[in-house]
């Protein structure tokens, strides 16, 4: 079989998909127009107009809502202004900037913008059933979640480690580790003698170690495995993230890459132990489909950690 017979990865061809429909949905609805429906706006304009219904806003703040850089929001505000639909006035609180604020003909225009979205959401509910709606609604604001996060990640690398990871990682987990008093001598992974090594313990086939960095700095790693003694089970491993990086969706995104490399390397289920004063750590775990287990697998070393859990892999 050559390379182009072979079947993409599950994520690439979520990748084609997602593309597709994000591309038509933007054309659908209208936003790559000169003009927002029947509406003199702009999407861009129709937006900014939304922003101004319940308050004034800064040109900032405008641009930080919509997304968009400073001197689109101001051409935006600029056109409004010409239009009758809003005006501005100094900052009170800094004379620098100005704030936007909606004219009365400005209210009248978001009226009837709204009746006219309305009217286009309602003839598109009007396709779906109740139950399709909600499923929507839901995978929309995951989707819209995803890409905030993905926002929030900007700048960060992401990459195997190396051997000159080796010092700032130890230092990494035993500094997360003391957070949640997860002590060596309670027995946590924190007490490996392999620690001041790690870049070594995932040289072998089906390893592999990846840590996080911003401008040099390392912040977060997690690893996959073989679990000894077990055929065709791999461990979730060493899963450490500094405070800089929580919030952010790293997480989430790291379990993800560790387990598209274990399913890559054609192992059946993935396996970790946890501990219960990590609940968010078991939060995430379940959340990827992870399962409570009644007894340990394999020989981790690890008697600390009481809870056992295991994902099956397709």
């Amino acid at each position: 079989m050559t390379d182009l017979d072979s079947e993409p990865c599950p994520r690439v061809r979520a990748r084609a998909g997602l593309r597709a429909v994000s591309r038509h949905i933007v054309r659908q609805l209208g936003m790559l127009n000169s003009a927002f429906g029947e509406l003199p706006l702009s999407p861009v304009q129709a937006h900014a107009l939304i922003e101004l219904s319940n308050e004034a806003v800064s040109i900032k703040q405008l641009a930080q809502r919509l997304n968009i850089d400073k001197s689109n929001a101001s051409r935006a505000v600029t056109h409004l202004t010409e239009k009758g639909f809003a005006y501005t006035q100094c900052n009170p609180k800094d004379t620098r900037s100005l704030l936007a604020h909606l004219t009365p003909q400005g209210k009248k225009l978001l009226q009837k913008l709204h009746q006219q979205q309305n009217t286009m959401f309602d003839q598109i509910l009007s396709q779906l059933s109740t139950e399709e709606a909600t499923t929507i609604e839901s995978a929309m604001a995951t989707y819209n979640k995803a890409i905030s996060r993905t926002q929030a990640q900007q700048g960060y690398t992401i990459r195997e480690i190396t051997h000159e990871d080796d010092q700032a990682i130890a230092k990494l987990i035993r500094e997360v580790s003391a957070e949640y008093g997860l002590s060596a001598d309670k027995g946590f992974s924190v007490a490996d003698p392999s620690l001041d090594n790690t870049s070594e313990q995932y040289q072998a086939a089906g390893a592999c170690y990846w840590v996080i960095e911003l401008d040099g700095e390392l912040l977060g790693g997690v690893g996959i495995a073989p679990l000894s003694g077990e055929k065709g089970v791999c461990e979730l491993q060493k899963m450490y993230f500094s405070k800089q990086l929580r919030g952010k969706g790293f997480a989430k995104r790291m379990a993800y890459l560790a387990l598209d490399y274990a399913c890559e390397q054609n192992y059946q289920a993935c396996y970790l132990e946890t501990t219960a004063c990590l609940t968010e750590a078991i939060s995430l775990y379940e959340s990827l489909g992870f399962e409570h287990i009644s007894k340990h697998l394999g020989d981790t070393g690890h008697d600390a950690c009481e809870m056992p859990m295991l994902l099956k892999l397709s």
